[in-house]
């Protein structure tokens, strides 16, 4: 019966038993020795069960027969992953056993361009034996309808159906071996191996679930390949191969692990717990590369040096250096990542998706291996050449020498002279040939010397005034790349540039086996080993024995990343650390002795810790390590940081940059993970730092999150332990003040009432855990259980809030009877608080001073407040009268006691009332809003597109909102880009630039229906701020052009025309006298009650176009408005400036942004947005409640 070439028959009853062809994909004799001789015998393996083989759903229909299409010239290269190859033929055919038996099996046959293979049926997806097209040497019939294919050591004899089907079958061979040695002919590529100049990435025997003897396993590249023995792996004669884009990889138990498929479970079984490790990070590897694009390897393929490896030569690189600007296959890019981020940058061609931009692959196509090797390989002697079969030692002494080192490098004639290279680089710059650029950094000109130009100062700048892309590229990679030094130091004792300090020890210790993920379970003393350990030369090897002359393996110093001493008894040993390397390996140490454990730990860290960061040694630490890492202003680029974590303070080091003072992570404002899973970064927010941590690699970054979360929740049951926000206030203080002032001001009975007994306890104990990640929402916290919460917690406090031993001494001044020496004696009290202690004082006096304002509504005056907070907060059996009598009097001289000044108090108090308005009209409206308020906010222009809807909270500042509105359409911030949220009146034709810390809700609560919030970049904030950093004194004097402007009840009567007027403003007031030699003002205005708008509107016919108009709003709420002219711009931004600077301290911008280049949170530790971020008004609206009624429509009225 023929077969047509590219089709598929009706499968025919196969001979076989159905119990044999689905437990074994080895069921033939031939197929289970090496012995040609032996008998073929299915029946041999009928005892085994099913369940070796797991069947269910497992035998869909193959994908075999597709249309021939051209192959990719890419495709012809040896090695890599395979692309799926069109089936040249296929059919039933018999076939005969090699010792020559009549008995002749059915097996169904396919023949691609790589592979003869044949299987028990044309539906089973793995092969009962695959012979690569390579092999065959000659094809030839041997009687009626029979034919045999050679290889040089077997020979396959099969039968079909007919003389022609016989001779299809032939011929279909024979073109397939020529066209096969054609292809390989033309890629230099040996025809006489198998499995072309591929190594495989691991192989090795491996017991296989269902069969008597041990299988040779090999996985390469996207694939692995089962063989019966290593005689037939390297004939390349092998059993089945498996492609693992649809393969998954689990351990089952100590040495064993399921490989799962669709159709198949292969459970494989290792000799050891290591091996295993080793085996399931190789097959997770292949997965890796089979699920991986191919579209940027081949566009960098497409320069012919760059389809070899830059360093060995193997074909089909799928790696490469991005500062080096080199391909690499995978072998030689695990040794480039031992030579550390600052001599070789090493990402993935086929992974790292996100790396590739356009004048990434642009420049790789530019420069790439071939001038690349011009110049660092220009003087490599043969016999330190390496080839794709060079050991690992070879491959690391090679690239030591050659990029380390700069053994091989040509030499530019500049060489040795630093003036001249710096100056032959600023040149190279601005022009075309980067081979140049190359050779001048490589001989060590300086990435960031100085160019003479002050508009340009770096080759950076100076190429980008050139428009030179690429150059911009190559040097942005390069910034932190280290010169290459050829001296007497051995390379394992360098690296990040110098030498490191020779440290040496030895001694034993207990050891575990490495692993590839975090330790989650204790390891118990049975499964350490004890190993003799020496530390030398930047090597840490250990041994069998003291007496053992080769190691049973060795760490390099210089592949550490990672030390972290674990807490006592967190093992079998009582002192265990762990070590983690750049390869993505953990290896656990134990002693019993302190002494000697600390001494390892010691010794370790001064092996692997280069001397710019050796201070972090000087005191004991938990964590010690470097990571990726982007901090301060330098945001464009990310640096290696070294970190050391103490309790909980996180210490840092950068190679760029002065000394920074530690990271109280329990004062963190915000400890949040961004990115998808593959590309995390943990967000460090502290007192205006930030600071981003990069999951370069998984395994030590994932160690670093949980301990740096650990350390950043509360540790004990004091103030101090407790998480604190910016005002040395503890979070959870501050989350059920903040909850109750928002929800809770006119709840009746607020404090005195108590919350469910269950419900509070629940949720102390969440606050007690993580304060800053619980989000108190109205309708899931009801307020009685959040204010018992709050008691509850200040009553526990061991120490209490007045500490124990002043606790006495407040008590008996409150029996002073001379009102003011008592309220001086508070004062003085308060002094000598601890300073978490005063500020928790003051906010919770604060508070409470709030609450009784509206005693009409909530019942709760300030003596009924004292009842329920003084044995609270003294934590006495409430029938002692003084504790409350000291709560009543702080309460009663709050304003004293805590100086408070005025425009504080005036700022409390809107902000409280602007709450209770509009919780008011969210119930008349029917609707609540949690304390908080939905507003519109729009993006650089009003814009029906470019509105946003927000959530705004009491808390909510301007610059949270404006880096919310930036988070939501992903806009991220450059360097001197002054991105502000304004107040734009519409009708007055004049807009405000908020303040960064201005609260928000006061001022939604005030906007008219003429009046909107739009975030938008300040343009004249860096001329500002330049006025400010070179002016001398805090005062600003000059004539102006001024008109005045009563708008009584809103009426907007105007009065008179600009007039010149002399004004003098300082950090107090703002003074105004007819001219410049009055003594007297005519007016007089506190500085800090004015908002002043940029812009007059048009009706008014101002002189000039460079004006401003002043509010100022009186006691009464009577509004008064005065329009103010300058002659030029600068004039302008002058006033405006100083305007800030005196109402705020003289903090106009924050001295760090809280937030550079910040990506769009895919993971976050805090609120989420409320609304669509798309669609029309109106469906917004409809997804939320809150907008049913247009609550800003309502409150514009009020």
């Amino acid at each position: 019966m023929a077969s047509i070439p590219g089709l598929s028959e009706e499968p025919l009853p196969s001979r076989v038993p159905r119990a044999v062809r689905v437990a074994s994909l080895l069921s033939e004799g031939e197929e289970l020795s090496g012995d040609d001789a032996e008998d073929e015998d299915d029946h041999a393996y009928e005892g085994i069960p099913n369940g070796g083989w797991p069947t269910s759903g497992l035998n869909p229909p193959l994908r075999s027969l597709i249309p021939d299409l051209p192959l990719h010239p890419m495709d012809e290269l040896p090695g890599g992953p395979t692309p799926i190859t069109p089936v040249i033929k296929a059919g039933w055919l018999d076939k005969n056993p090699p010792q020559g038996s009549y008995i002749y099996q059915k097996r169904w046959v396919r023949l691609d361009a790589d592979y003869l293979r044949y299987f028990d049926s044309n539906k089973d997806a793995y092969s009962k034996r695959f012979v690569p097209v390579a092999c065959i040497c000659r094809v030839a019939p041997i009687g009626d309808q029979k034919f045999e294919v050679i290889t040089n050591n077997r020979t396959f004899a099969f039968r079909a159906e007919s003389d022609v089907e016989r001779n299809e079958w032939m011929q279909a061979l024979q073109q397939a071996v020529v066209e096969h040695r054609a292809r390989f002919r033309l890629s230099s590529a040996s025809v006489l191996g198998v499995r072309g100049s591929e190594q495989p990435d691991r192989a090795g025997s491996l017991e296989l679930r269902g069969f008597k003897n041990k299988l040779y396993v090999a996985v390469t590249g996207d694939k692995v390949q089962l063989y019966k023995n290593m005689e037939e792996f390297h004939l390349g004669i092998g059993i089945t191969l498996i492609d693992m884009n649809v393969g998954n990889v689990k351990e089952v138990d100590r040495r064993s692990f399921d490989l799962t498929t669709p159709y198949r479970i292969f459970s494989f079984s290792a000799d050891s717990e290591l091996e295993k490790e080793q085996w399931l990070e190789a097959m997770q590897g292949a997965i890796a590369e089979a699920l991986s694009t191919s579209e940027v390897a081949e566009r960098i393929w497409a320069a012919a040096p760059n389809r070899f490896c830059a360093d060995c030569g193997a074909a089909q690189p799928d790696w490469a250096s991005i500062n080096l600007c080199i391909v690499i296959c995978k072998r030689c890019a695990g040794e480039h990542r031992g030579l550390g981020a600052g001599v070789s940058k090493v990402r993935s061609l086929k992974m790292d998706r996100k790396v590739w931009t356009e004048a990434l692959i642009q420049l790789f196509l530019h420069l790439g291996n071939g001038p690349g090797n011009h110049f660092w390989a220009a003087n490599v002697p043969p016999s330190e050449a390496l080839e794709p079969s060079s050991s690992p030692g070879a491959r690391r002494y090679h690239l030591e020498a050659k990029y380390r080192e700069g053994k091989y490098r040509r030499y530019h004639p500049l060489f040795g002279n630093q003036e001249e290279l710096d100056k032959a680089l600023c040149a190279a710059v601005t022009t075309t040939d980067l081979a140049e650029t190359q050779a001048l950094l490589g001989c060590g000109a300086g990435v960031s010397c100085f160019s003479g130009d002050p508009a340009a100062p770096t080759p950076l700048a100076l190429a980008e005034q050139a428009g030179q892309t690429l150059q911009m590229e190559f040097l942005r990679n390069n910034q932190s790349t280290e010169v290459p030094r050829l001296d007497s130091v051995k390379p394992l004792e360098k690296h990040y540039s110098v030498t490191l300090p020779t440290v040496s020890h030895s001694g034993f210790l207990y050891k575990t086996a490495s692993a590839g993920k975090p330790l989650q379970d204790r390891r118990a003393r049975e499964e350490f080993s004890r190993r003799w350990c020496v530390l030398s030369d930047g090597v840490l090897s250990y041994y069998e024995n003291e007496r053992a002359v080769t190691p049973n393996g060795e760490i390099r110093a210089s592949e550490i990343v990672c030390l972290a001493v674990s807490p006592l008894d967190t093992h079998g040993f009582e002192h265990t650390f762990e070590v983690y390397t750049e390869g993505e390996r953990l290896y656990l140490f134990g002693l019993e002795n302190a002494e000697l454990a600390h001494e390892w730990v010691k010794c370790i860290a001064k092996a692997f810790v280069p001397p710019l960061a050796e201070d972090l040694l000087a005191r004991d630490f938990e964590r010690l390590g470097r990571l990726p890492c982007k901090a301060g202003l330098s945001l464009q680029q990310a640096q290696e940081g070294w970190f050391a974590l103490t309790g909980s303070e996180l210490r840092a080091v950068f190679p760029e940059g002065p000394w920074e003072e530690p990271l109280q992570l329990r004062r963190l404002q915000e400890l949040s993970i961004q990115g998808d899973s593959e590309n995390q970064v943990l967000v460090l927010v502290e007192r205006r730092r930030t600071l981003y941590i990069q999951g370069e690699r998984r395994l030590d970054f994932m160690a670093w999150l949980g301990v740096i979360q650990k350390a950043a929740a509360s540790l004990g049951d004091t103030l101090s332990e407790q998480q604190l926000g910016d005002s040395d206030i503890p979070v959870i203080v501050y989350r059920c003040v903040d909850y109750i002032t928002q929800c809770g001001l006119t709840s009746e009975g607020i404090y005195r009432k108590c919350g469910q007994t269950s419900k509070t306890q629940r949720l102390l104990d969440s606050l007690r855990q993580d304060a800053r990640s619980v989000h108190l929402k109205e309708g899931e916290q009801h307020v009685d259980d959040v204010s018992s919460a709050l008691k509850r917690f200040l009553r526990d406090l061991p120490d209490g809030l007045f500490t124990r031993a002043q606790r006495l001494a407040w008590l008996e001044a409150s029996e002073i009877e001379d009102e003011e020496e008592k309220i001086s004696r508070y004062r003085e009290l308060l002094v000598h608080l601890p300073p978490v202690n005063r500020a928790t004082v003051k906010a919770l006096i604060s508070h409470l001073y709030c609450v009784q304002c509206f005693s009409d509504t909530n019942q709760m005056n300030t003596h009924n407040l004292a009842i329920v907070f003084g044995p609270t907060l003294f934590q006495t059996d409430g029938q002692d009268y003084k504790a409350g009598k000291v709560v009543e009097d702080l309460i009663n001289h709050y304003v004293v006691v805590f100086s408070v000044d005025e425009e504080e108090l005036r700022k409390q108090r809107e902000e409280v009332t602007a709450i209770v308005k509009m919780r008011v009209a969210g119930t008349a409206s029917g609707t609540q809003h949690a304390g908080d308020f939905i507003c519109t906010v729009y993006l650089e222009e009003k814009k029906v597109e470019t509105e946003q809807h927000v959530k705004i909270p009491a808390s909510m500042t301007a610059e949270e909102l404006t880096l919310e509105i930036l988070d939501r359409r992903n806009v991220s911030i450059r360097e001197k880009d002054y991105w502000t949220c304004f107040e734009v009146n519409e009708k007055e034709e004049a807009e405000r630039p908020l303040h960064f810390a201005e609260k928000v809700l006061p001022i939604v609560h005030g906007l008219g229906i003429d009046s909107h919030l739009v975030v938008k970049k300040c343009q004249s904030m860096e001329a500002m701020l330049l006025y400010l950093a070179s002016r001398v004194g805090d005062t600003k004097h000059g004539m102006m052009k001024f008109r005045e402007d009563r708008s009584l009840l809103g009426l907007g009567l105007p009065s008179g025309g600009f007039h010149d007027r002399y004004f003098i403003l300082n950090s107090s007031c703002l003074r105004l006298y007819k001219e410049v030699r009055s003594h007297r003002p005519e007016k007089e205005w506190p500085v800090k009650s004015l908002k002043v708008y940029l812009g007059v509107k048009k009706k008014l016919r101002p002189p000039t176009c460079w004006g401003f108009t002043v509010v100022h709003e009186t006691e009464k709420h009577e509004k008064q408005q005065w329009y103010l002219c300058c002659d030029t711009q600068m004039e302008l931004r002058e006033w405006f400036a100083t305007f800030l600077s005196v109402q705020h301290d003289g903090l106009v911008w924050p001295s760090e942004p809280s937030r550079v280049s910040r990506a769009v949170p895919e993971v976050r530790m805090g609120s989420v947005s409320l609304i669509p971020l798309r669609g029309s008004e109106n469906e917004m609206r409809r997804s939320v409640a809150a907008f049913t009624a247009d609550p800003l429509s309502l409150l514009r009225h009020v």
